[in-house]
């Protein structure tokens, strides 16, 4: 029996990475994802908008780079409790 999309991203969530295993998962990701990462460990949740405003970042790169770190497992999203059309982004580790 498998489990529906929304127990993947529960358990997902709950995952904790030690700081090595964190390291490891960024380490190959392109320099733009990394940056993000950064802002985020600084100041999360933000929406895209707001990394792209904070990273000096072009929206569409913002965009590829959350992808990239959605793959690898580093980072999740939610809505926005302020404004529930938008998704933030917050880091797992």
């Amino acid at each position: 029996m498998s489990m529906s999309t929304a127990e993947d991203r529960a358990a997902a969530a709950e995952e904790t990475l030690s700081e090595d295993e964190y390291r490891d998962r960024l380490r190959d990701l392109p320099p733009s994802a990394k940056l993000v990462a950064k802002v985020l460990e600084t100041d999360s949740p933000l929406s895209q908008g707001q990394l792209a405003e904070e990273s000096l970042l072009p929206d569409r790169t913002v965009r590829y780079a959350l992808n990239r770190l959605e793959d690898v497992g580093l980072v999740g999203s939610r809505y926005s409790f302020r404004d529930a059309r938008k998704q933030v982004y917050f880091l797992k580790h």
